[in-house]
């Protein structure tokens, strides 16, 4: 797990820690074939954690049993999580010109969420090391746009309640049929 982590949140923090280097591999292998090597890397990166993760769980080491009411306060900032998740992708919406970067926030909401549910140690280096990363990634990515000049693009009241809606759905379909599919385990019953 911890070596899949390494490789997954190592590749997504090239930018953040070498961005020169990174800009060199452009250069020299163009654009499609470093984002080619950057997703398999990537994706070998996430399966080996997820693969990792799976096994931790088997024999797994408790360090705390959370209170079962933070269930319920995980599912609403999961849906919070699902709907920045949908900013980072729709396009003119009010959370993504605020913002700035919904995709890292919404992996900030998720991992610390997955934190406050999961005592067992593995859980603890798994969503903490995408919290982390998250943070980390976020400061940078905020630093590179105000050092660019960066301005928050037009948004649109009718974008950001598509995306409002878009997300509450998506959040309950995961929550309700493919949580347990993904990851064996149940979400918490959002209705």
């Amino acid at each position: 797990m911890i070596i899949g982590l390494l490789v997954f949140l190592g590749a997504h923090s090239v930018r953040v820690f070498a961005d020169g280097w990174r800009r060199r591999q452009i250069a020299r292998l163009g654009e499609p074939a470093w984002k080619g090597l950057y997703s398999v890397v990537s994706i070998l990166g996430l399966a080996l954690a997820i693969w990792g993760y799976g096994q931790m769980r088997l024999d797994p080491v408790l360090l705390w049993t959370p209170p079962a009411a933070l269930r319920h306060l995980v599912a609403l900032l999961m849906v919070l999580a699902f709907v920045l998740l949908v900013a980072a992708y729709m396009p003119r919406n009010h959370l993504r010109a605020r913002m700035g970067h919904p995709m890292l926030l919404a992996v900030k909401v998720w991992a610390l969420s997955h934190l406050l549910v999961n005592g067992r140690l593995g859980d603890i280096v798994f969503f903490g090391a995408f919290l982390a990363w998250a943070v980390i990634a976020f400061r940078a990515a905020r630093q590179r746009d105000r050092a660019a000049g960066v301005a928050a693009a037009p948004a649109s009241t009718a974008s950001t309640v598509a995306t409002v809606v878009i997300g509450i759905v998506v959040a309950y379909v995961f929550a309700a049929y493919l949580h347990i599919w993904v990851t064996g385990v149940p979400a918490v019953a959002m209705g």
